[in-house]
Formats: C-alpha cells, structure tokens, sequence
C-alpha cells in the first residue's frame, strides 16, 4: 500500500510541475475551445474538412503613423501586420489535428498587468497541405477587439475552415495584449487593415504566387468578423461612413491629424474605397455608437447583409444606445441582431484559459474572456451555429434562412437547430431594407 501512496504522489507532483506548454501539447483528448457541449445547437459541429494553420506577417507600406503626430504633422511608417491563417487541409494518415497557440494575457506598457506567456490546445495541424477541393474558398478576415490578438477566436477560425472557408485573423498592430499603445491608432486603422489584408489575400492566391494560397481563395467572396474594435472597423469597411463627431474626437486625441476623415461619410476617398468584394459583416458588439462615430447617414451607408451580436448588458459598447442603435439605425442592410440576455461586453471570445483562474492576477485577466451569466463555451457553440448559418447564406448561397427564422424570443418557444430545453435566454430580430 506505501509503495502505491508514493507512486501516486509522484505522478501527482510530475503533473503539478510540468510545463503548460507541455501540458497543451500531451493532453490530446481533453477540452479544446470550440468541443462541443452535449446541448451544442446543430450547425455548431465541425464540418467535414481537415483544418490547417499557418502563420504570415504581412507589410502595409507608407502609412499614416498618427501615434507620432506633431502640431498636426504626421509622419510615415510601414505597419507590419501578422496574420493566423487557417484553411481546409489535407491531413496525413497517422497525424493528429493538433496544435498548441501561443498567447499572453496582461497589457503591454501597463507595469498593473504584466504580460504573462501562456499556452492553449488547437484542432488543426501546422503547416499542413492544403486541400484543393473544388475550387477557390470564401475568404473570411476575421479582427480582434482592443486589445486583443488573432488567437483570441480560434474556436470560431478552425470552425469555419472545417467548413471549407480560408480564414485570416489580424493582429492589429498596436492594439494587441503585446503592443498596446495609443488608441488613435486603433481608431485610424481598423478598417485600413481589413483592406490591406482583403488585398493581400488576393495578390497572395493568384495562380501564378509561389505561395501556399495560390488558387485556394476567392477573394471576390469575402466576409468580415469584427469583435468590438474589430466591428467599429469591419462595418466601417463595409459602407458605414463614419461621422464629422467622429472625425473631431480623432483629431483631438491625435494631436490634430485629421487622418480620419478619409473614412467618413462624406468624404470622396471614403466612396471610392468601397468594395464590391465584401459580401457580409459579422459585428461583435461593434463599438462606437455611444461616443458618435456613426450617424443616420454613416449608418445608412451599410448595404451588406449584417449580423449584429450583443448582450443586452454591454457595459463597453452599450445596448439600447450602442449596439441596437446601429442596428436600427442600418436601414438599408438585410440584419440580425442576436442578443444574449444578461451577456455584458464577451460574447465572442475564446473562454478564459485555465492561467486566468490563477489566485492573484488581477480581476481583468479573467474578465477579459467571461461572462457571469453564461457560460463562454455555451456562447462559442451558439456563434458556430449562427455564424455557420449566416456565412453559408451569403458566400455559398447554401440553404440556411430557416435557422433564421425564429421568433423574436426564445424563450417562447424552441429555435430550429436547437435542442429540446436549450433555446433560452437569447432574441434575434431581423430587419430588411
């Protein structure tokens, strides 16, 4: 019995100890952000096609680097961007679906939150070959709050690609958990980015590129995913000019660059910068309305059909003034809005790593992932599912409004796709032109 007690104290303390990264990398059945939970509604699950990820930094030269602006000079930079890509893949026999991400939790220039390197499952293989299907896939740009990083989704990103979606998620320079710096650039470049990387994408997947994109992407079928930041910038891109009120609080926190009012509603580069490529939006609790970045004629500008997700208790992008608001005001868009009741501000976020439950980290760390009335995996399934349902209406023309329509509450009576019980504490409403 004594040798069984101290066997058992051994493996107890091997466990304890090992590295994270070790951890991540040898737990191969345990949970990865995105399983399913046994009442998943139906779209939720992945789809039939293998996953791959790789990794790509991408230069935007010549750009407006407005967190240097002095006496309203602003002088020029090349924004490096990285960008997380994942794609349908072919997976080996004997090879695994597995990945370990790389994260950091804290603040960069906060000395109140130091970073802190952590390490997280994936179920998708580095590097993997791609497959070439049946021709080019719907491309998905995918934008991260402030701040944020371009791990902070990936149980929506591998989704998506096991789906048969090309899916590029941004980090924003300058607004990510590593580099936090001011916020005009945040303001500035959201939109910019998407852009640059929406042109990227299709430079890189011409036939003749010599990289692993060639001919896998149809750029001309794009989707945007914006998460708070992120959906101030995705909608931005897609037609919703932002206002003069906007322009100014800009130019105030810019040391009077006035940057920002090539993306307003009124101005000609604005118009011209429309793309034709961009099919739908996904807006995450879009920030902004509350502060008056959009108008009735910025918000009118929006003709893409659009998903507005929210909770009714957004402390950060506000409801009934903030996120409902551009919804209501986007009167020429075929919307959703999608609401979980009680849900504050994360109702898009992977859930919080296990390091953010450490005693003794600030309260943030944790908050930065979790909602106190719902549990985030329920919240990843749910957005699986209506994401599966919406991308598949718009980029591949597939059969899906029935899971749109739905009573306004769901409480009232059972949502299609989901199961016996499980269609509580969430509206959907749904507006046309």
């Amino acid at each position: 019995m004594l040798s069984v007690y101290r066997f058992l104290t051994a493996v107890l303390l091997v466990l304890l100890f090992v590295p994270s990264s070790l951890t991540a990398q040898t737990a191969p059945d345990g949970f990865v952000f995105g399983d399913l939970l046994p009442d998943a509604p139906e779209l939720a699950a992945r789809g039939s096609y293998g996953v791959g990820v790789r990794t790509m930094t991408l230069t935007n030269t010549d750009q407006a680097d407005v967190l240097r602006t002095k006496e309203g000079q602003t002088p020029r930079y090349d924004r490096q961007l990285t960008v997380e890509i994942w794609y349908p893949a072919r997976i080996p026999a004997g090879k695994a679906e597995r990945v370990v991400y790389e994260q950091v939790m804290g603040s960069a220039n906060d000395p109140k939150r130091p970073l802190i390197p952590f390490t997280f499952a994936g179920r998708a293989l580095r590097d993997a070959d791609p497959d070439p299907g049946t021709g080019a896939y719907p491309l998905v740009i995918v934008s991260h709050g402030y701040l944020g990083s371009r791990l902070l989704f990936t149980y929506l990103t591998e989704n998506l690609a096991s789906k048969g979606y090309v899916v590029v998620s941004i980090d924003h320079a300058e607004s990510t958990f590593r580099d936090a710096a001011g916020f005009p650039s945040t303001l500035l470049n959201r939109s910019l980015d998407d852009l640059f990387v929406l042109n990227e994408m299709a430079r890189l997947s011409a036939k003749t590129s010599k990289t692993f994109l060639a001919g896998l992407l149809d750029a001309s079928n794009t989707a945007l995913i914006g998460y708070s930041m992120g959906g101030y910038g995705a909608l931005n891109a897609a037609g919703a000019g932002y206002s003069a009120q906007a322009a100014k609080f800009f130019s105030q926190l810019a040391g009077g660059s006035t940057a920002l009012e090539a993306r307003t509603t009124s101005s000609p580069a604005y118009k011209a910068s429309q793309d034709p490529r961009i099919k739908a939006v996904v807006a995450f609790a879009p920030w902004g309305m509350e502060r008056g970045v959009w108008d009735a004629e910025g918000l009118a500008g929006l003709t893409r059909p659009t998903l507005f997700v929210a909770g009714s208790q957004d402390d950060i992008s506000g409801y009934e003034k903030g996120i409902k608001a551009i919804y209501d005001g986007a009167v020429n868009a075929d919307r959703y809005l999608l609401t979980y009741l009680n849900a504050r501000h994360n109702v898009a976020p992977n859930p919080p790593p296990a390091e953010s439950l450490k005693p003794g980290l600030p309260l943030d760390e944790y908050l930065r992932y979790a909602e106190p009335a719902w549990n985030e995996r329920r919240i990843n399934n749910i957005n699986q599912h209506f994401v599966t349902a919406f991308l598949g209406m718009h980029l591949k023309k597939q059969d899906y409004a029935r899971y749109f329509e739905l009573n306004e509450n769901s409480n009232t009576k059972l949502w299609t796709g989901f199961k016996p019980r499980t269609s509580v504490g969430l509206e959907m409403r749904h507006a046309r032109p």
